[in-house]
């Protein structure tokens, strides 16, 4: 495998009242080990009538991973979960066989101005864990693996990285990371990562081999083709990827699968309302282009 020096730029999508920065899916790069939908929210300011309302919908065959760098959101799902996650922090809702779920800015912070900025994450699910019942999981920021090397601070959010594991349970090989780099930092990567890697710059900019990725950009590579990342001060960086599955993965909306045949049983639940709700909310998001 040598996928080295391809590079993505965030694209921008409209979710409504945000527009967000989308990396995953790719054309060229439809997945980054398990990463198949990454999408960089904000930073966006909240306020007059504008906030962060996510209505009821579905998923199958993934685990959404929320991360935040600013802001609060509310989660509620079908399981009867009501949590708020903070900066630094990490939501994990294993989808499995079928769940639904809202997020919103919470009430209180419905009274003035705020901020939302961060990370919306699916992860498909290996082949033996698409049917799984559904679960959730909150982890806070205090309980995740911290060190330093240098004048650069690491963050392990989910997977196994550089000797580390996140207490965050998933269910294939994979890595998230934050870095924070304020003076300029040498990185090897060769030992510690492995899998396909993406390395997503938040601020600053990094070179890796001959490519210069600055913000906006991530590269995607693997482990045996890249070369030491030079990150320039005052950077910072997410390192995300793992082992690729063996078996293609499909995306209908909010569904993922190996089965496209699955895809189409949960577009037709969902239409017939035989999804499991979020207890105490009405809303419904439609299924996409349906004929009234």
């Amino acid at each position: 495998m040598s996928i080295t020096h391809l590079i993505i730029d965030e694209r921008s999508r409209d979710i409504g009242d945000f527009l967000v920065g989308r990396f995953l899916p790719f054309r060229e790069k439809r997945m980054v080990g398990p990463f198949i939908f990454l999408d960089h929210m904000g930073p966006s300011q909240l306020g007059k009538g504008r906030y962060l309302d996510v209505d009821q919908h579905p998923h199958i065959g993934l685990s959404t991973l929320t991360y935040l760098l600013e802001g609060e959101i509310e989660h509620r799902d079908s399981l009867g979960t009501v949590q708020r996650i903070t900066p630094g922090d990490v939501n994990l809702m294993n989808a499995g066989s079928g769940v639904t779920h809202t997020e919103r800015t919470p009430q209180e912070l419905r009274q003035h101005r705020s901020v939302v900025h961060g990370y919306q994450i699916w992860l498909a699910l290996p082949l033996e864990n698409e049917d799984v019942a559904p679960q959730f999981h909150h982890v806070a920021g205090a309980d995740l693996p911290e060190w330093n090397e240098g004048d650069a601070s690491f963050k392990l959010i989910v997977g196994e990285a550089f000797g580390r594991k996140s207490p965050v349970p998933v269910c294939s090989h994979m890595f998230m990371m934050e870095i924070d780099c304020p003076e300029a930092f040498t990185l090897d990567v060769s030992d510690g990562l492995h899998g396909e890697i993406g390395i997503m710059v938040t601020e600053g900019l990094v070179r890796v081999c001959d490519s210069s990725v600055a913000k906006g950009r991530m590269l995607v590579t693997g482990s045996e083709d890249t070369c030491q990342v030079e990150v320039s001060g005052g950077s910072k960086i997410f390192l995300l990827g793992g082992e690729p599955f063996p078996e293609e993965r499909y995306i209908d909306w909010n569904f993922v699968s190996h089965s496209k045949k699955k895809l189409q049983t949960a577009k037709e639940d969902w239409l017939a309302w035989r999804f499991p709700v979020v207890p105490g909310d009405a809303s419904y998001v439609p299924y996409p282009n349906k004929k009234a």
